[in-house]
């Protein structure tokens, strides 16, 4: 009878460990694309031992701020869960849970990344913060973001902005990154984003289960959610291309790549239960797993190799004319 006790208390603390995500952790590597950034443009390190534990501490602070975030996710979404093929088998809405136990689970979880954070520098530690009101801003009535068309996507996506902005900090607290590339990175989100959207609304395939499931799905349809991808993916591409141009422009023979990768993304939500539905698999996706490490190492390659003649594009040309 114990030993079915103990067996019990476990599965019950497996639950709570569960509705933290801890498998989301993967989706914080978004903050290195910031810290390459400071690296690149700002400085490298004078201390590296002490910049790895800034790092170490950064990306724990961020991994506990975004499980607090998706601990209220779980326990607010669990009415509208039980509509979706696969979340209705989430613990919060399968396993009776205590919401005085999930608001501790939120507490500790906050307390951690506020104090991970410190060991970084004030302005992390106001982002991180950030992080956490859009975490409340998405989930919480009477805002609730996340049942508002189209403000859904961009109010969830604007993480990856936060997340850029994460990883700059950790290199460089006395200036911003550039506000096209800040921008050019929450807009590539929402375009991660709305295709997430577009595969979960394909696979659930019933407008009318789609919005008891989610709101904001009550007024999309599957036109709208690819129209509003495409839309985003060239905010995306115009704004990096800026950046692009004004510091690098070496970095411009990269595109081509980023736009297949973007398109292959799309390809991807066609699958049945595609990865694009739980960002947190694409791992699993050899093919995309090598257009990320192609577009890394070419980005790698072209940050240190200078080509004469791409100069030209900083040039106007004047063609002369007879009189």
């Amino acid at each position: 009878m114990s030993e079915y006790k103990s067996s019990e208390d476990i599965s019950r603390i497996k639950n709570y460990i569960k509705i933290a995500r801890p498998d989301h952790w993967i989706k914080n590597v978004f903050i290195l694309p910031g810290l390459a950034l400071a690296l690149i443009l700002i400085e490298m390190p004078q201390d590296w031992g002490s910049f790895m534990i800034k790092l170490a501490a950064g990306f724990l602070a961020t991994c506990f701020i975004a499980s607090a975030n998706y601990v209220i996710n779980e326990w607010l979404d669990a009415e509208f869960d039980q509509y979706h093929p696969t979340k209705k088998y989430r613990p919060v809405v399968s396993q009776n849970m205590k919401f005085s136990l999930v608001m501790a689970e939120y507490a500790i979880c906050i307390v951690i990344g506020i104090a991970l954070s410190l060991a970084v520098n004030r302005p992390f530690l106001l982002t991180e913060l950030w992080l956490l009101v859009m975490g409340v801003l998405y989930n919480v009535k009477p805002v609730r973001t996340k049942d508002v068309v189209y403000l859904d996507v961009l109010s969830e996506s604007i993480n990856n902005m936060i997340r850029l902005l994460l990883g700059w900090f950790i290199v460089c607290e006395n200036v911003y990154p550039p506000s096209s590339i800040m921008l050019g990175y929450w807009l590539a989100g929402a375009f991660l984003m709305a295709v997430k959207r577009y595969a979960e609304y394909r696979m659930i395939g019933n407008p009318e289960i789609a919005g008891s499931y989610r709101k904001s799905f009550a007024k999309y349809r599957e036109e709208t959610l690819l129209c509003s991808a495409l839309f985003y993916a060239l905010c995306a591409t115009f704004l990096i291309g800026i950046f692009l141009l004004k510091y690098r422009i070496e970095y411009l023979i990269a595109m081509p790549v980023l736009f297949f990768l973007f398109c292959y993304y799309l390809y991807i939500a066609h699958k049945p239960d595609s990865a694009a539905q739980k960002p947190e698999k694409l791992f699993r996706e050899k093919k995309l797993m090598l257009l990320v490490a192609a577009l890394v190492v070419l980005f790698a390659v072209l940050t240190v190799v200078d080509i004469p003649i791409m100069k030209m594009w900083e040039t106007a040309f004047f063609i002369p004319t007879g009189h």
